[in-house]
């Protein structure tokens, strides 16, 4: 088992090196940069004529007339050693300040949707490949069916509408209008959970749809196998047997597909939070592009990516830990 996790880890360590750079080729791949933004912002309108001179000391000033290979380097680096991810050229500050306001919004949204997703999905799954052809059975396929085809981002509309329209009051954002410049407390932190529930519900809608069909379908291949027939014949209690064969074994596939969650929650997300006005990191992404605001642009995808390959890591063990065959074959 150590050696498979150390094998899972160097890639993991191998995977974010790539994905470094192709992160860096992404922020160096918008035409112009920053330079050019700030003496259009600065200057237009002004009658100020502005020389290609006057542009060049602009980068120097910035740090943008380097070569390409020494700012990724730099920045890497500044990553590294002090998880620096750079300047907020728009901002005025550093990066690290800028996403620091959001990311910690940003993974409460997506933890309580992975949390409801499994929460609800695996329990359910379960029970209806169990009870095949229940009420329970059917009600999972019309609802799969609804989670689907509806999108989110008009599950969100209707949300709003039905909470405005019919109890008098809206379901945006993440805060009450008392709580948003308040410090953090024990209220504040209350009041944050109950905003979280309409955004994870919402987030939560296809993919819940999405594992329950999932769990169902590995579930029935499970129950159908010579080993629960034999454990049956053993005399093994009925409940015993589900969990210790199918139902684990039925997780399998929910467990490799956490970073499939995590990017489509992430796809999802700032249209989601466009709709029911909730500050995250998508909205700052898309915000970061237009301005050309790179570092801070660089920053979120790294650090979403690296959430992506971390969970990914955890799948793997997961896997390993639910199906020891898993950990054979890669030991």
């Amino acid at each position: 088992m150590a050696k498979f996790m150390l094998q899972r880890f160097i890639g993991m360590m191998v995977t974010m090196l790539f994905v470094s750079i192709l992160v860096f080729i992404i922020m160096e791949l918008p035409p112009g940069d920053y330079a050019d933004r700030y003496v259009f912002r600065k200057y237009a309108g002004s009658g100020m004529q502005i020389t290609e001179s006057d542009l060049r000391n602009i980068r120097h000033e910035l740090g943008l007339d380097k070569p390409a290979y020494v700012r990724y380097s730099k920045w890497i680096y500044g990553i590294v050693t002090r998880f620096d991810f750079g300047p907020s050229f728009a901002f005025e500050t550093s990066a690290n300040v800028v996403i620091g306001q959001r990311i910690w919004l940003t993974m409460a949204i997506l933890f309580s949707t992975l949390i409801l997703t499994y929460t609800i999905s695996i329990p359910i799954g379960i029970y209806a490949a169990v009870r095949r052809h229940s009420i329970v059975d059917y009600s999972l396929t019309v609802f799969s069916y609804l989670g689907l085809a509806l999108p989110n981002f008009l599950l969100a509309l209707i949300m709003l509408y039905i909470s405005v329209n019919v109890f008098g009051a809206s379901v945006g954002g993440l805060f009450s209008p008392e709580f948003e410049e308040a410090s953090w407390s024990f209220a504040k932190f209350v009041d944050l959970l109950k905003h979280l529930i309409v955004p994870a519900v919402v987030l939560a809608w296809s993919a819940t749809a999405l594992q329950l069909q999932t769990i169902r379908a590995t579930m029935l291949d499970e129950l159908n196998k010579l080993s629960v027939t034999a454990a049956r014949a053993r005399g093994v209690s009925e409940w015993k047997l589900l969990l210790k064969y199918p139902a684990r074994l039925a997780l399998n596939p929910v467990a490799g597909s956490i970073g499939f969650d995590i990017n489509r929650i992430f796809s999802e997300l700032p249209i989601i939070a466009l709709v029911l006005g909730l500050p995250e990191l998508g909205e700052l992404l898309i915000r970061s592009f237009i301005d050309l605001d790179m570092f801070v642009a660089g920053a979120i995808l790294l650090m979403l990516t690296f959430l992506v390959v971390v969970l990914n890591f955890v799948s793997d063990i997961l896997l390993a830990i639910l199906d020891p065959r898993i950990k054979l074959q890669g030991g």
